[in-house]
């Protein structure tokens, strides 16, 4: 029983080098990532989709709760689809590949 309980013991040390080893590799991708997020942070704090589409989806949402849509992906798709013709900030369609 003696030799049981040493190898675990050795396994739970070997657990904790690798979580340490992680820890660090961390520390130094988050700091590189500060001095380079700066300029990628104003470019994406802007709203990509306008008010009134957000309200568009949100009706759609609605519908989609009385059983009017399928799913969720084409409530949200019928909500971006209506929001366009009227001329609401929405992004364009991603294109097929």
């Amino acid at each position: 029983m003696a030799t049981k309980k040493k190898s675990s013991s050795k396994k739970s040390s070997s657990k904790k080098r690798s979580s340490k080893k992680k820890s660090s590799s961390r520390r130094s991708s988050s700091s590189r990532s500060k001095s380079r997020g700066s300029s990628k942070k104003k470019s994406s704090s802007r709203r990509k989709y306008g008010p009134k589409a957000q309200q568009e989806v949100r009706t759609e949402m609605h519908h989609l709760k009385k059983g009017e849509h399928k799913n969720r992906k084409q409530a949200i798709a019928i909500g971006l689809s209506k929001a366009r013709r009227e001329g609401a900030k929405v992004p364009p369609r991603k294109e097929a590949a």
